[in-house]
Order: C-alpha cells, then structure tokens, then sequence
C-alpha cells in the first residue's frame, strides 16, 4: 500500500460542532531529559500544533521554563515528581514516551513508573531512547496492545536483533510478530514503511533535506496528537500522519535546503484545514 493525500484526507476530518478540548483526546509526552530538551519541545510543539486537545509534558524540571517560553498551550511538571507522573499517566488516552528521555537513571525509574500505570485501553507510543531502555529489558509484560515504535534502523536493530542490512520487508514483519498483535511500527529511513501484521505501508515523500535533529521527535508527537484525535483505525491514522510530516518538508524544501523539524509544527493547522476541506482525491 502507497501511503498518500487519500489516505490522509480521509483521516484528517472537520471537526464536529458540538466539541471542546476532551473531544481531541488528552495526550502526555515524557522526555527532555537533561541535555536533550529540545526533543520533548519539538515532539510537544507538533502534537499541539496537530490538534490535540490538551497536551501535559512530564519533562526535567531545568526545561519547564524553555518549553513554556515556546509553547504556553502545553501544561508541564518535573519527571521526578513521581505521584503526579502516575497521576498524568492515568488520565492520558496517548502516551508517548522517549523524545530526549535519556537513559540515565531517572530515565529508567520514569520508564519503569510509566510502564506500571499504563492500562489497556491507552495508546502508548515508544520512541528514541525510550526504545533503547526497552531493548534492554530481558522479559516485558506489555501493558497495552495499542503499541506504536517510531524506531531509526539502529534502534530497530537493538529491539528486534536485526542488522540494518538484513531488515527486509518479509523479516522486519516476522520480528514484530514477536511484539503483542496489533503493535504498529514505524520503520524510519530514506524509505520509510509502516507495518501492522501483514499490512504495510509505504511512504514516496520526503528526503534527504530531513536529515536534521528533532525530525524523528516531530513525527512522534505528529503521531500523538493524530492518535489522541481521530480514533478509528491507528495504523491508518499513524499512516496518516507520517505522510504529512514528509509532505510538509518536501513542499518546505522547494525553497529550503535543510527542513527545520519546527517549521513542519508551524505549517500542521494549515494543512490539516486544507485537507479536512477538500474533497477526496480519486
């Protein structure tokens, strides 16, 4: 399958009259982990600006201050606090943990304290180093069957035991048959793909001028914000946000050389009014 405007028009709805902030779904990223709070800044920015109703960043209390100088419309609270960390966790519909997040020791505690409070209904997005601490672990009791991994050919290498040259279509789809049913994975790379059992996805936009820091933190949080929203199929709806993401920098890079992670956030509420808007491509 060609993941196209189609498929993304088809996701990317009006929005319903009668709705407020609940509507949208309610969304908590964890990450920014001292030195890399820029990456729950980016992934905070592009699930916002993708239309999730209310967005808390659960972040290093040092980066409280950057993220809200940036982004007032996001709540945010120190990753130490840990009773208000369950507190969020419970009431979230999406999780997405791992933008910056580190793998120090607060990082592991924070990971483990997640992955006990999360229930089965939650959608839980794995992404940077939240898939390294994974990978680590010998035996895990998933939480939820809503799984998504955003991982780079490296970090898909460490969780599945694939090299990066042997991560072909028909073996990527056995090793995640090993991840609970239903789990989607968001293979990142020049050729980026998208599988669920045996549906797959594939993406013919984008490029090299999204080679930047922070481009794979925005697809995440693009991938929040689309989950918390629209409901009803996340492979389609995951699908749906990848091609956006690299529609977006491909029409940036017509004039940019190199297309900075934070101009895709800026660009979202126009393209998503735009395409909730047309009729459906034929």
């Amino acid at each position: 399958m060609i993941i196209d405007e189609v498929l993304a028009q088809k996701i990317i709805q009006p929005r319903p009259l009668e709705s407020h902030k609940g509507t949208f779904g309610r969304v908590l990223l964890i990450g920014g982990n001292y030195p890399y709070g820029g990456a729950i800044i980016m992934a905070a920015l592009a699930c916002v600006n993708s239309g999730a109703g209310l967005v808390t960043v659960a972040t290093h209390k040092d980066n409280i201050t950057a993220l809200h100088s940036q982004l007032p419309e996001a709540m945010a609270f120190d990753l130490a606090e840990k009773n208000r960390l369950s507190e969020q966790t419970a009431a979230a519909d999406v999780i997405l943990i791992g933008p910056g997040l580190a793998e120090d020791e607060l990082a592991q505690k924070t990971f483990d304290a997640v992955w006990k409070t999360v229930k089965p209904k939650q959608t839980l997005i794995i992404d940077g180093s939240a898939l390294n601490l994974l990978a680590k672990k010998a035996s895990i009791q998933w939480p939820t069957k809503n799984i998504i991994l955003t991982p780079h050919q490296k970090e898909w290498e460490r969780l599945s035991g694939l090299a990066i040259s042997e991560q072909t279509e028909k073996a990527t789809q056995a090793a995640l048959a090993h991840f609970p049913k239903g789990t989607i994975l968001v293979a990142k790379s020049h050729q980026t793909k998208i599988y669920q059992g045996n549906r797959v996805g594939e993406l013919r936009v984008g490029g090299p001028y999204q080679a930047t820091g922070g481009m794979g933190d925005t697809l995440a949080g693009m991938i929040a914000g689309f989950a918390a929203q629209f409901k009803s199929d996340l492979f389609e709806t995951t699908a749906a946000a990848a091609y956006l993401h690299s529609a977006i920098a491909q029409a940036l890079a017509q004039k940019a050389y190199v297309v900075l992670p934070t101009r895709i956030s800026q660009e979202l509420p126009k393209w998503m009014k735009e395409m909730s808007e047309e009729p459906l491509s034929q």
